[in-house]
């Protein structure tokens, strides 16, 4: 039976911070939903934006798409990059007051995402609540993404952690098993109700 957590590791995006592009690009593509999506799909495509999660610049990325796409996608290919701020819909409420009341209870917090070190930055500059952690690891400076284990290795490394000390908080499926193969806890994000109702199983104090 494993022990109870004492520590909570937080994803970042659409766990305590909305993003979703087509917050961008339904205002671009004006109701032409099915172009939207096939852009989306084709070419700004999830696996591209991995590649900058992983450290590629922006300015790489967009140079690459733009260089094998036609002209007419141009705008829509460098607005990924020059309006990015505009996929992010904001903090996520819910979440975030149970952040606040686990650093009131002064439960160590720590979090691991993955995102691009510079749109991380200029994240950092636009949420406070992201200093209230006690360590990030940000996998566009460590070239590493999750669920690659050696990224949750990392967290333990870098802050001295044990993974059986370590509750994580994921919205996506499979960087919850990462986590539970490398011995955390791991739980699903699905709303801040349900978490919340999660963390107290756990034995945290909210």
């Amino acid at each position: 039976m494993k022990r109870r957590p004492t520590t909570v590791v937080f994803d970042l995006g659409n766990v305590l911070i909305g993003w979703d592009p087509r917050n961008l690009y339904r205002k671009l593509f004006d109701g032409r939903h099915h172009q939207m999506e096939w852009f989306l799909a084709n070419v700004c495509s999830n696996e591209w934006n991995r590649e900058q999660d992983r450290g590629r610049s922006f300015v790489d990325g967009v140079d690459l798409l733009v260089k094998s796409h036609p002209q007419e996608l141009h705008s829509f290919i460098r607005a990924y990059d020059e309006r990015w701020r505009e996929m992010l819909s904001g903090e996520i409420l819910g979440t975030v007051a149970i952040l606040d009341a686990l650093s009131k209870g002064r439960t160590p917090l720590y979090a691991i995402t993955n995102w691009n070190q510079h749109k991380f930055r200029e994240a950092r500059s636009l949420f406070g609540f992201l200093d209230r952690f006690d360590g990030i690891i940000v996998s566009g400076d460590e070239g590493l993404l999750k669920p690659d284990p050696a990224i949750f290795q990392l967290l333990f490394d870098r802050y001295a952690l044990r993974g059986e000390d370590c509750v994580f908080i994921d919205d996506t499926r499979k960087n919850v098993k990462g986590a539970e193969a490398v011995g955390m806890h791991a739980l699903l994000f699905e709303m801040p109700e349900k978490l919340a109702d999660d963390l107290r199983t756990l034995g945290f104090n909210l």
